[in-house]
This record gives structure tokens, C-alpha cells and sequence, in this order.
């Protein structure tokens, strides 16, 4: 296989197939040129993976030293390029993936191509938006799939269809499950449930699940109830209703919001659940707690 490839959609017929991919290249850069990678926003999720050299891209107005086994992802609304203008001397590779949906709040669809589940993708999605730093150090595995995924773009053989987007699943699961862990070993618990906190109070709609929960904190099920239970007096789902509670309790006393609307704001799934709910741990139905503190 020729390990320098370049494939663009629209351009490279060997991407007809994949319309969800927009870029696929390994570039060797052997000369400046000047004016070649100036800041500005990329089509799609853009990772990167680099082989030789060292680079100094800047990603959203702050600059990152980029090394071999580096990997960096881009998020489609992201600014990135190089300062000065141009393509250091080097080399790395690039995949760039078109969603179907992607939002700042975090909300992404990948497509129909994509067997990874939605609720793995909301994970996804809120471990990317939730990482300060977008570099995962030292980590060639995000690069021996690329240079995989090019070479069933090059060769094509047989089934290569059905492997192009289960590689590029694999990628973005590799760099999730990468993220959790370089999260949970770069800071103690304490940190990581003041985080996961903070995107359940900002996403109490979202219907979410144990294994979600445990996903944006980087740990498997039963080690991240446990932490929970150790940290908090509660299991992770209840702890999760006594959020939704204490918003709604807030919602109650500050908004004339409908109650069906604030049953649905906080995630409950009906008037008739929530005010269940909110009576078994407040011994008030929402009514009557309204009437209250008005």
C-alpha cells in the first residue's frame, strides 16, 4: 500500500460510497508553502494524527505543540490552522467526517452509516465538548486506523464497503474511550463528579442512562456506582432524580411554567411521573408546593 494517499469528497471517486467522510489524506510535507493552512473552519469532525515533525497549530485562538503519536480533534463550528499561515515540515493524517447533526450543546447524530448507538453517541459528543485540552498525547492508535481505514479506501477489496464505517466507528469510540481515561487519570474523583454534575444539570431532559453516566466519567458500570454511592449517599440514577427534584423545585417557585413543562424540562416523562416522583421525596405533589411558596 502507498502510505501517502489523498482523497477528497467530490473529487476522489474512491469516496462516492461514504458521503458521511468528507477528507482522507497522509500527507508528507517536505517544503513550506506559504499561505497553505491559515485559520479558519474545516468541513465536519476533523482528527488528525501525526507521524513526523513537530507543529504548532492553533485550535480556537490558543496554540498546541503537536508531536508524533499525537492526536487532535476538531469540532465542525472550531477554528484551526497555523499562525503564521502555513504547513510545517512533516507529516500526519486526517480524517474528516460530515454528521448529520452536530451542535454546540452537544447534541450529535452521526447518520445511518454509524452503528454506534445513540445514547454512545450522546456520550460522545459530551466528552468531546467537555475536554478543556482536544490532544490525546503519545497514542499511535488513532493513527494505525486511519492508515487502515486508507487502505481499504485505496485497495477496495472484498467488503471493504462494510468496513470503511467500522473503522471509522472504531476511531471515534478508541478516541472516547482514550479521552475517559486520560480524564479519570488526570484528576481524582471529586473533579469528575463536579464535572458530570454540571452536563446533567445542563442536559436534565436528556432521558439518561447508567451507562451514559458512567461513559462521560471514563469508568464501567459498576465502578462508577460505586464511586457515586461512596461519594454522594446514592446511587447514580438516584442521585440523578434528586437533581431533576431540585431544578423543578426551583422551576416551581421562580417560573408559571405549566406543569407538564416542567415534568418534561427536568426528564420526566409525564405530568403524572413527575408529580409521583416529586411527592414521594418532597411529600408535596408540585401543586400544592407552588401554592406554598408563592
Amino acid at each position: 500500500m502507498n502510505s501517502n494517499f489523498y482523497y477528497i469528497q467530490n473529487e476522489s471517486p474512491e469516496l462516492k460510497e461514504f458521503p458521511f467522510v468528507s477528507c482522507l489524506l497522509s500527507q508528507k510535507v517536505q517544503q513550506i508553502i506559504l499561505d497553505s493552512w491559515e485559520v479558519g473552519q474545516r468541513a465536519g469532525i476533523g482528527i488528525f494524527s501525526f507521524t513526523e515533525g513537530k507543529y504548532e497549530w492553533s485550535l480556537e485562538h490558543k496554540t498546541y505543540p503537536l508531536y508524533p503519536n499525537d492526536s487532535l480533534i476538531v469540532q465542525p463550528w472550531q477554528a484551526l490552522g497555523n499562525p503564521r499561515g502555513y504547513l510545517e515540515i512533516g507529516a500526519f493524517m486526517q480524517l474528516s467526517i460530515l454528521p448529520s447533526h452536530w451542535t454546540k450543546e452537544g447534541h450529535l447524530i452521526l447518520g445511518d452509516w454509524s452503528k454506534i448507538s445513540y445514547s454512545e453517541q450522546v456520550v460522545i459528543s459530551k466528552l468531546f465538548l467537555s475536554n478543556a485540552k482536544p490532544i490525546i498525547p503519545r497514542n499511535p492508535a488513532i493513527g494505525q486506523l486511519i492508515m487502515e481505514l486508507g487502505q481499504e479506501v485505496q485497495e477496495q477489496a472484498f467488503g471493504y464497503r462494510t468496513r470503511v464505517p467500522q473503522i471509522v466507528d472504531e476511531i471515534l469510540i478508541t478516541w472516547a474511550r482514550t479521552l475517559g481515561k486520560t480524564e479519570r487519570n488526570n484528576q481524582d474523583f471529586s473533579q469528575t463528579f463536579l464535572q458530570l454534575e454540571q452536563t446533567l444539570r445542563a442536559n436534565l431532559e436528556h432521558p439518561w442512562t447508567l451507562e451514559e453516566m458512567a461513559g462521560l466519567a471514563g469508568l464501567g458500570n459498576t465502578a462508577f456506582s460505586e464511586k457515586v454511592k461512596r461519594f454522594s449517599g446514592f446511587s447514580p440514577l438516584n442521585y440523578l432524580i434528586n437533581i431533576r427534584i431540585a431544578e423543578a423545585s426551583r422551576l416551581l417557585k421562580s417560573s408559571d411554567k405549566s406543569l407538564t413543562d416542567i415534568a418534561l424540562e427536568t426528564g420526566f416523562y409525564s405530568s403524572q411521573h413527575f408529580s409521583t416522583t416529586f411527592k414521594k421525596l418532597t411529600g408535596y405533589t408540585p401543586r400544592d408546593y407552588r401554592k406554598i411558596h408563592i
